[in-house]
């Protein structure tokens, strides 16, 4: 139906079969999932933020709104920046949903502002000084083995008592919630804001708010500020209320009165043969690229 959420796992794996490709991913998936509880209040907690958004870089093409997917702007690293001031950060790219969104408010993917008005106003007791860029990579072996550690000795460098960690693609929201998980194991509480229910649900995170939003904005509509502060003010709730793991939350807010643009993303039915062999060599050609890069 319409009003359900997008099924990613198996839209996707259609999707790339139509491409071409027959050997379907494999999403990761545990049973059992780690659980932190709060050791304080969220007023006194020190939160930490993590996105898959890559810092711009003026060098790497169009990155700007309404910008095709750009593989050259991928990062293979984590990376840390202060929080203080403006930072520019974009999703040029990641596969968010580029029909029914264009990436204009960073805002609806990077609730950076809306963490400082959560001090400012005392739900939280501060933020760290630094966020955290998480590199989306589908090898699960090296998002296990090399990005979890590094961005958990990032985080325990920040003295945070907690982590709020924000997805955009469909890969995001695995590569996230792997991050999450390790957090988790290690004594670090999580909150995933995402949009992509069936992968992190796949995955198993310990706390998770899920909008039912187009790819690239988990964290609110674009150019609402309402809808960004209600969003992330539910996620602390999640956060700050949760009591065991797998603890999912909907948001109520909804992306527009008619579900209908649930049925355009990756969709193979919806695409003619010509439209098919495009993607087909879109995606040979950013896979090169991609490939090159990491190579460097």
């Amino acid at each position: 139906m319409n009003d359900a959420p997008i099924n990613y796992i198996d839209r996707t794996r259609a999707y790339y079969l139509a491409l071409g490709y027959d050997n379907p991913y494999e999403w990761a998936h545990f049973e059992d999932v780690p659980f932190t509880s709060l050791e304080k209040p969220l007023t006194e907690c020190r939160v930490s933020l993590v996105t898959t958004a890559a810092l711009y870089h003026p060098d790497y093409g169009d990155q700007g709104p309404g910008a095709v997917y750009n593989s050259n702007a991928k990062f293979y690293e984590v990376y840390s920046m202060s929080v203080e001031g403006a930072q520019d950060v974009r999703i040029s790219h990641l596969a968010i949903d580029r029909d029914h969104t264009t990436a204009e408010d960073q805002g609806a993917w990077f609730p950076l502002d809306q963490l400082k008005h959560a001090e400012a106003e005392g739900r939280i007791g501060e933020i760290s000084k630094r966020f955290h860029g998480f590199p989306t990579n589908r090898s699960q072996k090296t998002t296990l083995a090399e990005y979890c550690p590094d961005l958990l000795a990032r985080v325990q460098e920040d003295k945070a008592d907690a982590v709020v960690l924000v997805p955009n693609c469909p890969v995001c929201h695995q590569s996230i919630s792997l991050a999450a998980r390790h957090l988790e194991e290690n004594g670090v509480p999580t909150v995933l804001m995402g949009a992509a229910k069936d992968i992190v649900e796949l995955a198993g995170v310990p706390r998770f708010l899920f909008s039912d939003f187009p790819l690239g904005n988990s964290a609110g509509s674009p150019n609402d500020l309402v809808s960004q502060k209600k969003t992330l003010g539910l996620a602390l709730n999640v956060l700050a209320e949760a009591e065991g793991p797998r603890t999912t939350f909907q948001s109520p807010l909804v992306w527009r009165d008619d579900p209908g643009w649930k049925q355009d993303y990756s969709n193979a039915e919806k695409l003619t043969s010509a439209e098919i062999a495009a993607a087909r060599t879109e995606f040979d050609t950013a896979k090169h690229i991609a490939q090159n890069k990491r190579a460097e």
